[in-house]
Formats: structure tokens, C-alpha cells, sequence
């Protein structure tokens, strides 16, 4: 049945699934991005299509923490490496190369940590990110359901998936495909999941990296909506505790 009720209970479902399942994992790869940001790092965050939702939701935002840097496609624009019009194509995320590119708009240090995100984990550019990252010796998280990466094949030469490639990973508990409901008069599923279970998830992650800078006794830099008044100047002097990559 399609109706914002059925939604709800779709939510409500998959939110207790990621609370049951996935909470142990969750700690578990905060305490790891906290610790590299306990030593100067910065945690960039990279999806391609919607699973970009998920890095919008942890990057430059009021109550988020200013040591993250979100990696998007759109770089590659506005640096000059793409034309705007490539962006356009969907099969953008398949090719590998636009790993290459990517990395090469980026300033990475040894004390990083990475979070990758995608839905389905299968595609090029994202896997071969991954194990880019990896070679540089930089953590690298994958977010993904695994109920659909386990349904499909990879679309890198490697035949890896993201879970296959990083180090820890965390289930977003979507469903093969990502939509939750159906009426047999639409012949496919509508209202995915991903984007609510993963900024749950996002914020997860927030909450327990900043509970572990606090537990160490780390100064935690936070943002301050900029509609408060005196965020500005907040927050100008928080970013300058961290490093200036994250702007990139």
C-alpha cells in the first residue's frame, strides 16, 4: 500500500533495524574518525548521486563538526577537469577515471580518514576511490545496504564492492532497490529509504565522535547555525582550530 502512513511504518522498521544492528558498528567507526581528528585529520565523505545527501548532512553545517570535507562530482567542474555538462551523465559514477580526477582535486594527509557512500556499492568511480584511498594508507568506511550489494555484481574491473574494499562498513538496512512501497498499478516501488536511514545514521556518527573528543578531553570545534545571532564570528574562530583542507 502507498500512503504516508505505510511510509512512516517503513521508517519506523528501518530505523529500529539500524538501532538493533548497526549501533555496535557505528561506535565502533566513530571512535576511529574521532581519533584521526583527535591527531589533526580531516574525514572527507564522498557519494555520487543522492548518496551525496549523506556527506551534506555531516559537512558545514550548524551543529556539525567543522573537520569534514565533502568530496562531490561537481568538483570536477569547478576545477576545471569536466566540462558542467558531463556531470550530467549518469553513467559518471561507473567510470573509474573520475577517481583519478577526483583525488587529484583533493589535499589528503596521512592522518585522514575517508566515508564513502553509495546505495547499491557497485559502481567504478566510488569502488576505485576506495582503493585509492586505501593504497595512501587512509581508513576508509563504506555506508551501503548490503541487501542490494549482495544482489548485484560490481561494475569495477576488480569485481569488489565497496564492502569488499573498506575497512569497516555500516549497513544503511535499505532494501534491494531503495524504494519501500508498491502498488501493483505502478509495476516498481516507490519512496526510498536511504537518505533517512543514512542522515540517522550521519548524525550517529556526529554525536559519538564528538562523545569521544569530549571523553578524551579534545576541544570539539562545532558550527553555530549562521542565522544565530554572533554564529559568525563563532564559527570563524572554531575553523581556524582546524585544518583549512576541509574548505577545499
Amino acid at each position: 500500500m502507498v500512503s504516508a502512513e505505510s511510509f512512516f511504518a517503513s521508517v519506523d522498521d528501518a530505523l529500529t533495524k539500524v538501532k538493533t544492528t548497526q549501533l555496535p558498528a557505528i561506535k565502533r567507526v566513530a571512535g576511529r574518525l574521532a581519533n584521526r581528528i583527535r591527531i589533526g585529520g580531516v574525514v572527507h565523505l564522498f557519494g555520487t548521486g543522492h548518496s551525496r545527501v549523506f556527506a551534506m548532512e555531516m559537512c558545514n553545517r550548524a551543529g556539525g563538526l567543522v573537520p569534514m570535507h565533502m568530496i562531490s562530482t561537481d568538483d570536477l567542474q569547478r576545477r576545471g577537469v569536466r566540462a558542467a555538462s558531463d556531470l550530467e551523465d549518469p553513467s559518471l559514477e561507473r567510470d573509474p577515471q573520475v577517481a583519478h580526477e577526483l583525488l587529484a582535486c583533493c589535499d589528503i594527509q596521512p592522518a585522514d580518514a575517508a566515508i564513502i557512500v553509495s546505495h547499491s556499492g557497485r559502481n567504478g568511480a566510488l569502488v576505485e576511490f576506495a582503493l585509492l584511498l586505501k593504497d595512501r594508507g587512509i581508513p576508509v568506511i563504506g555506508v551501503t545496504s548490503m541487501s542490494h550489494t549482495l544482489s548485484v555484481a560490481s561494475r569495477h574491473p576488480s569485481g569488489k564492492r565497496l564492502f569488499e574494499v573498506a575497512d569497516d562498513v555500516i549497513d544503511n538496512c535499505g532494501p534491494v532497490g531503495d524504494a519501500m512501497l508498491y502498488d501493483e498499478r505502478l509495476g516498481t516501488k516507490v519512496c526510498p529509504i536511504s537518505s533517512v536511514t543514512g542522515a540517522v545514521i550521519a548524525q550517529c556518527l556526529t554525536a559519538e565522535i564528538t562523545r569521544n573528543l569530549l571523553e578524551w578531553g579534545v576541544s570539539v570545534p562545532v558550527l553555530k547555525s549562521s542565522n544565530l545571532d554572533g554564529a559568525d564570528a563563532w564559527n570563524e574562530t572554531v575553523r581556524l582550530t582546524t585544518d583549512d583542507r576541509r574548505r577545499e
